[in-house]
């Protein structure tokens, strides 16, 4: 089944395919590594992903039961929004997710006050911005990036290894921006 005829057709909830959830899991996977049994062998209730239109929800199994009955037409949201599927076929991970993300996080960096505001400005992080961070994270890995306050604010990908990011310039990228806090204000207009 092609990608548009799969976004077409699908205006009600559904279990996401295999190759759906392969691509759900590889990209939390990136953030919170082994750490995603934790969303599915849930202690309270178990809890499950599903696809509305182009977005995936994570939601207790009393949510999707109570959901099911109403009209595919008429669902907005139910639970968390993880991301969607862009048209092309690809999974991109929503700031709506952060808190899921930041709870099972294998790797989360700090920004000083003077960094927070040009983060959620869409910005990437600067070795200058950063407080402190996780020891051991390795090039291109997930991060989320938390206030010194322990806020998330969003999540990156380390442009350089955790131990070489001192070695770097004041003004040297070591966070690239991959979602923050202030995407609502940017995107969801644009949906």
């Amino acid at each position: 089944m092609g990608v548009d005829q799969r976004f077409k057709s699908d205006c009600e909830m559904r279990t996401l395919t295999d190759d759906e959830t392969k691509a759900v899991f590889e990209k939390l996977a990136k953030f919170i590594g082994t750490n995603i049994k934790f969303l599915i062998d849930r202690e309270d209730e178990p809890h499950v992903f599903r696809l509305i239109k182009s977005r995936v929800f994570y939601m207790s199994e009393t949510q999707m039961k109570l959901a099911s009955n109403f009209g595919a037409d008429t669902i907005i949201s139910v639970g968390i929004c993880v991301g969607k599927f862009t048209k092309t076929g690809k999974f991109r991970l929503g700031v709506s997710a952060i808190e899921l993300i930041a709870k099972f996080a294998k790797a989360k960096v700090w920004v000083k006050h003077g960094g927070e505001q040009s983060f959620v400005y869409g910005n990437h992080i600067v070795k200058a911005h950063i407080g402190r961070m996780t020891e051991n994270v390795g090039q291109y890995e997930g991060v989320v990036v938390m206030t010194m306050d322990d806020i998330p604010l969003g999540f990156g990908i380390t442009a350089k290894a955790s131990f070489d990011i001192p070695n770097l310039e004041p003004t040297g990228l070591a966070i690239l921006n991959q979602a923050d806090a202030g995407e609502y204000l940017r995107t969801e207009d644009a949906d």
